[in-house]
């Protein structure tokens, strides 16, 4: 590459730069002036935004961009003399300008002459008083619409202030507070923060090593006590001079090998000191490296609801709330497509036409806030519409309707039960499928993606007012504070965002409650079980009269998860388990403690479903005194696999009720792990389920050595011969059809497999 095309190929990077900057100004500036097309300070920073890359386009000899920049940016010193009063199609016109400004700065989608052609057209008909401005200016419109691209939704580089031509290069190289900015690679900053957190965690490694060396000079002030006091003894018994010149040399010595261990051990405990202080530091300012504010995941969506709602022909405003807030990069990059699809939601499903709403007494314009804050190491987010709510009858005939749950059990379902099908794949309010939804892979996405964050996402509403939707994520998925226990002598961790208390409980406070164990806490009876029982670890012989109980929650499930010893709590470096393991269950992560050794990390939503399953099937063990422990006696066990929750419960209550001990999944990745780890006499699946389908698990299922005899039977809305002919071939043992489906079919089909319920 020759010097002068070095130096064009620099100069095209500076200007996509500048026009990264430029067009968010821009974009920011223009939907301000669509509420109030006369702020002065809009109208400057618009018109010097426009006038900034009209100049940095002259400047690497872009004619397309001095154009359609040029075209801009007088319309906007129009509108500043007072020459031109702004409308709603001169913004849709100058927000066109800025798409194609950003197209024109990006390699490889460069807009056709024919699109800078009519834009100028455009814009010179919008300029020109006597010209018709709104059907020439849809037409041209939706001709450049052909050819650009949707509005980005992807994190923007950080908005700021408009500059002169002057001033650009340097903007680019200076953050909002004015410091220097520099390019750094993801990779170098993901490897700078983890050898700072490394550190962090190398510094604890000191303590240890300083109570040893406290302990060593106490032993040393022992000893010469004791010297002291031999010689005390001695003084009555003639010593020969010789003896008297050794037993002082060896209190001189003993004396002098204190001092110095005093001296010494003070040094190393104000080195440990300043080591953790300063690799805390490293640590801290390293994860700043990460952090961005919350903004960053936003620069294209308040434009995105915006357009939306046009399109739809509604009028929606996007206020937003906390956009400094600071988040991992990782996280905001993972956040932003389960935010967009709760706002193109929201625009959709929530408010309603103008229309409507002025029957209902709201204003024509609906309203969505989105607020962003911090609580207990975790990024709140909150998003709510002034919308109708959820339609929850609508909610009942479409799962009737999906063939989801009979009419009668619908009938019966809670609020909080009819929302929780929204977020089951495929379901969807709609009855046609449209460009904005219909698909039904909306809110199931959304809580797939946040709970790979290990996060959570409830949704409430009300009817007429609108709607709500509450997500909480870890700020950094880097390091976790934790609670470090012992369960079957093997260290576990619980994350401390998802424990309510720890407690000791004596033998008296332990009640039986319809058959299980619970303690007081808060006002109510919470359930107990054994942490060795969850995690398959054998029995703690332990015969101590407290018992260690970790109180944990995930929004309304809480249970106390007993165990053998409270380490401590713990700040550990997430080092994430080999892919080839898969998902294992109720662990997330590993990490090393501060002696090297290993302890994994609990996954506490994976944990509270297995608990749930445990009390389902009848199979939760009782917790003794003394660490001993009643099992039942064996019943054959059914596993169900089902994303359906309504047709989970059906089939576990069908199966219960007959005798037999049921475990539920909730997909087949589950089903998976829930026969790995444990013993079942039959297998009862769906074939159609997220994350790994029917078929997919009884493939697996009859690959498995263990596995391959076990009795399989597939329970599916497929009712064509080509669906019950894959599922036999894939090794099922029994077909049965959802839509022929009932209560002695599937217990006569249960029978015809494994027999009775009792072995």
């Amino acid at each position: 590459m020759t010097p002068e095309q070095m130096r064009d190929a620099s100069l095209l990077e500076l200007f996509s730069l500048e026009a990264e900057a430029q067009t968010q100004v821009l974009s920011a500036g223009l939907l301000a002036l669509e509420r109030d097309p006369t702020q002065a300070d809009q109208l400057e920073s618009c018109m010097r935004a426009a006038h900034s890359l009209k100049g940095a386009a002259r400047i690497v000899g872009i004619d397309a961009g001095v154009s359609v920049a040029h075209v801009m940016e007088d319309c906007l010193v129009s509108a500043q003399e007072g020459r031109l009063l702004l409308r709603p199609e001169h913004i849709d016109a100058l927000l066109q300008g800025t798409d194609l400004l950003m197209r024109i700065a990006t390699p490889n989608n460069n807009p056709q002459a024919a699109d800078i052609e009519a834009y100028v057209a455009l814009m010179a008909r919008l300029l020109d008083p006597a010209a018709p401005l709104v059907a020439p200016a849809a037409t041209v419109m939706a001709e450049l619409q052909l050819e650009a691209p949707a509005p980005k939704v992807e994190a923007p580089a950080p908005v700021v202030e408009p500059t002169p031509p002057a001033a650009a290069r340097k903007t680019r190289r200076t953050a909002e507070n004015g410091e220097r900015v520099l390019r750094v690679t993801a990779e170098r900053l993901n490897s700078l923060l983890d050898l700072s957190s490394k550190s962090l965690v190398e510094t604890q490694r000191l303590k240890p090593h300083l109570a040893t060396m406290q302990r060593l000079k106490r032993m040393q002030s022992n000893s010469l006590r004791a010297l002291e006091s031999l010689n005390v003894h001695l003084k009555d018994h003639a010593l020969s001079l010789e003896a008297q010149e050794v037993l002082e040399d060896a209190r001189r010595l003993l004396a002098q090998s204190q001092q110095l261990l005093m001296e010494k051990n003070a040094e190393l405990d104000e080195f440990a000191w300043h080591a953790s202080q300063r690799a805390q530091v490293l640590y801290d300012t390293a994860l700043a490296c990460r952090m961005r504010p919350f903004a960053d995941v936003l620069g294209g969506q308040v434009r995105m609801v915006r357009d939306l709602g046009r399109d739809l022909g509604k009028q929606v405003r996007l206020e937003i709330d906390g956009e400094k807030t600071q988040v991992d990069r990782d996280v905001l990059e993972k956040l932003e497509a389960p935010l967009t699809h709760l706002l193109r939601n929201a625009v959709d499903h929530g408010i309603e036409t103008p229309e409507q709403r002025l029957l209902a007494g709201k204003p024509a314009e609906g309203l969505i806030r989105l607020r962003a804050s911090h609580q207990a190491g975790l990024l709140v987010l909150e998003l709510s519409d002034d919308g109708n709510g959820v339609d929850l009858e609508k909610v009942r005939r479409s799962i009737v309707e999906r063939n989801l749950s009979p009419a009668e059990t619908a009938a019966q379902l809670s609020e909080e039960e009819l929302l929780t099908f929204l977020f089951l794949p495929g379901f969807s309010l709609r009855d046609t499928v449209t460009e904005v939804s219909g698909r039904g892979v909306g809110l199931d996405a959304v809580q797939h993606m946040v709970r790979q964050l290990r996060g959570a996402v409830v949704l409430e509403q009300t009817a007429g007012e609108g709607s709500r939707f509450h997500l909480e994520v870890p700020l950094t998925l880097s390091v976790v504070r934790s609670l470090v226990v012992e369960v079957g002598d093997e260290a576990y961790a619980f994350p401390l965002a998802h424990i309510e208390r720890m407690c000791d409980l004596e033998p008296t406070d332990i009640v039986q409650v319809e058959g299980r164990q619970h303690f007081w806490y808060e006002g109510r009876h919470v359930g107990l079980v054994a942490a060795s029982q969850l995690l398959q670890r054998p029995v703690s012989q332990n015969s101590g009269q407290t018992l260690k109980v970790v109180v944990i929650r995930e929004r309304d499930a809480i249970y106390g998860v007993a165990v053998e010893r409270f380490v401590g709590e713990r700040t550990l470096v997430v080092l994430p388990l080999d892919e080839r393991l898969g998902k294992v269950q109720d662990i997330s992560a590993g990490a090393l403690l501060d002696d090297g050794s290993v302890v994994l990390i609990v996954d506490v939503e994976d944990m509270l479903r297995s608990v749930e399953k445990l009390l389902n099937t009848g199979r939760l063990e009782r917790i003794a005194r003394h660490g001993s422990q009643v099992v039942e006696a064996a019943r054959k066990r059914i596993l169900v696999v089902d994303d359906s929750l309504t047709v989970r419960e059906l089939q576990r209550k069908l199966l219960l009720n007959r005798g037999y001990d049921v475990a539920v999944a909730v997909d087949g990745m589950d089903g998976w792990n829930a026969l790995r780890s444990e013993d079942f006499d039959l297998l009862i699946t769906d074939i159609d389920m997220p994350r790994m389908d029917g078929i997919e698990l009884v493939t697996l299922l009859r690959r498995d050595t263990r596995l391959q005899s076990l009795p399989v039977m597939v329970v599916s809305y497929k009712d064509r011969e080509e669906d019950r002919r894959r599922g036999l071939d894939a090794g099922a043992d029994y077909y049965l059809a959802k839509a022929s489906f009932h209560d002695d079919a599937l217990l006569d089909a249960v029978v015809e497999l494994i027999g009775g319920a009792r072995a």
